[in-house]
């Protein structure tokens, strides 16, 4: 369990570990990654994916958005720190006990966290998580709309990632149930679907338009 001396000490860490690429400031402040998140990890690969690895890694491939719907950084780090799903998210632990996370998470001024290696497998997006690198935003789309400098850190995020890796989609996490008849789709259960809002079709049309001119495509039709 994740306490405030936790935070603290990961909070120092992450001044030390800033990465500035082109103005491109991202801190690392790792969640859990620990011999029982791989191993919830390799088995979510095997038996829902049916990918056997010997490490539970990731081929990018795509970008998934999502909001949070946890008002702060803070608590939405709580969330996904240990490898465990919590008991109160009935409706996916059928399918495993390994928790949500994603690759990056980023607060409502923009600030970019880094909580996993982007080629380290995170639960992030029914049927894709195998070569979907995800962006968490601190929003709820109600209360919490998504702001302007997350739309900004976002757009500049992905094209680095572009740059990075041979990213073929950038997608909202609404939209990924298009993807389910796509060879990219690996889910095994044709049952296990849940309905996403986040982060919205006003949203994702913006992202587009920042995101002009990168060889990335939206979800298909």
């Amino acid at each position: 369990m994740l306490n405030l001396k936790h935070l603290a000490v990961f909070l120092l860490v992450s001044i030390s570990l800033m990465q500035c690429s082109r103005n491109l400031t991202i801190i690392d402040l790792p969640i859990s990654f620990d011999e029982q998140r791989k191993q919830l990890s390799l088995d979510y690969l095997k038996n829902r994916y049916e990918i056997v690895k010997d490490f539970p890694s990731i081929e990018p491939k795509m970008v998934v958005v999502h909001f949070t719907v946890v008002p702060t950084w803070q608590k939405t780090y709580g969330v996904f720190f240990g490898p465990k799903l919590p008991g109160f998210r009935t409706a996916i632990q059928g399918a495993s006990q390994l928790n949500v996370s994603s690759q990056y998470l980023i607060d409502r001024d923009g600030t970019i966290y880094q909580l996993l290696p982007d080629t380290v497998f995170a639960r992030h997006v029914i049927g894709l998580n195998h070569s979907a690198i995800g962006i968490e935003n601190v929003a709820d789309g109600d209360q919490l709309p998504m702001t302007n400098e997350q739309l900004k850190a976002n757009a500049r995020l992905i094209r680095q990632l572009a740059e990075k890796y041979p990213i073929e989609y950038v997608i909202g996490h609404d939209e990924y149930q298009s993807f389910r008849n796509h060879p990219l789709w690996k889910e095994t259960d044709s049952n296990y679907l849940t309905q996403k809002n986040d982060p919205g079709e006003e949203f994702m049309t913006k992202l587009r338009k920042k995101l002009a001119g990168l060889n990335v495509k939206g979800p298909p039709e």
